[in-house]
């Protein structure tokens, strides 16, 4: 396994995270002993992080990822996340129960990093925040380097979705040591110019910010919710992009891989290690929904980036989608 630096934080990450979310759902929906076999893989792998919220499974992610924790002799890394119910006009107070929650069910004192859920936009709406609360004296982020200070957690951080200038005001404030970056075949507008003739959400700007001001970049939605690596469908893909379907990221990956040799990689490699290329981006988030499926993750971090032939063809290919009427 190799390991990236985490922003300016002095730490290192393996550039493999475990994804302990929904969409793969292995931390919350498999058997006791499948996490355990996975968790003992990762960890025997040099994986030294694993990722997971207050909301995936209601809590069930945090519960087993904790019963996990409390057996491990060398204890690697945590992230987790809160969301803010923007309703309530009682954000500390809410940052504070959410954290302690998580920390309960993780049977831990702390945490290294605790993040911020919820998307960020100019207004708030419903779940989205808006960046005047993220950033105000006394707002979300005050609320959470309170929880720095008691030793909860060592860093703070933001899901880096909703309105890219936004995003991008909350990275350039100073206040954070982390970005959830959505970045993966179908969309890497975070850090590429994408051509017209692929339809996309804009996300450009998010990892020269993180670069610029040594916000570590933790690569998320690599699969675009499973799309990317598989044609199989399971009911949890949900596209977090503005415009975006199962059946357009569908579209998109298949004229993708149509033109791309894969070689001896699965679908899920080939994703993985695209975004390994990306230097800007400090470790890729895997969600998994079983063994083999981690097996693949590790054996896509041994191989490293893709060739500059590989992706070359696929910057070629952004450009080469046909009409969907044609």
């Amino acid at each position: 396994m190799k390991y990236r630096p985490f922003g300016k934080t002095g730490l290192e990450v393996s550039e493999i995270v475990f994804g302990c979310g929904a969409v793969g759902g292995l931390m919350i929906n498999a058997s006791d002993e499948a996490r355990q076999d996975a968790f003992d893989l990762a960890v025997t792998s040099g994986i030294n992080w694993f990722d997971t919220a207050a909301a995936y499974g209601q809590g069930q992610s945090e519960t087993n990822l904790g019963s996990l924790l409390a057996n491990c002799d060398a204890r690697p890394h945590v992230s987790t996340k809160l969301t803010i119910d923007t309703r309530n006009a009682d954000v500390a107070g809410q940052v504070e129960e959410s954290l302690a929650s998580s920390l309960k069910r993780l049977q831990s004192d702390k945490v290294t990093l605790l993040q911020l859920h919820n998307p960020i936009a100019a207004q708030a709406d419903k779940r989205v925040i808006g960046v005047s609360d993220v950033l105000k004296n006394d707002g979300v982020l005050d609320a959470m380097a309170r929880m720095q200070e008691q030793g909860l957690c060592d860093h703070i951080g933001i899901t880096a979705l909703g309105e890219p200038a936004s995003v991008i005001e909350v990275i350039n404030s100073g206040q954070v040591s982390s970005a959830q970056v959505y970045y993966n075949m179908l969309n890497a507008s975070a850090a590429e110019h994408l051509p017209a003739a692929w339809p996309h959400f804009s996300f450009e700007g998010v990892l020269a910010a993180c670069q610029n001001n040594g916000v570590a970049a933790m690569n998320i939605r690599v699969f675009s919710a499973g799309v990317i690596a598989t044609d199989a469908r399971h009911g949890r893909e949900r596209p977090l992009t503005a415009g975006d379907t199962v059946e357009s990221e569908t579209r998109k990956a298949t004229h993708l891989f149509q033109a791309l040799d894969t070689g001896a990689d699965t679908r899920a490699q080939t994703a993985i290690r695209f975004s390994l290329a990306e230097e800007k981006l400090a470790c890729v988030v895997v969600g998994l929904a079983e063994l083999a499926h981690l097996e693949q993750a590790i054996a896509a971090g041994n191989a490293g980036p893709l060739t500059a032939e590989s992706l070359a063809t696929i910057k070629s290919a952004w450009a080469t989608l046909p009409d969907s009427d044609g």
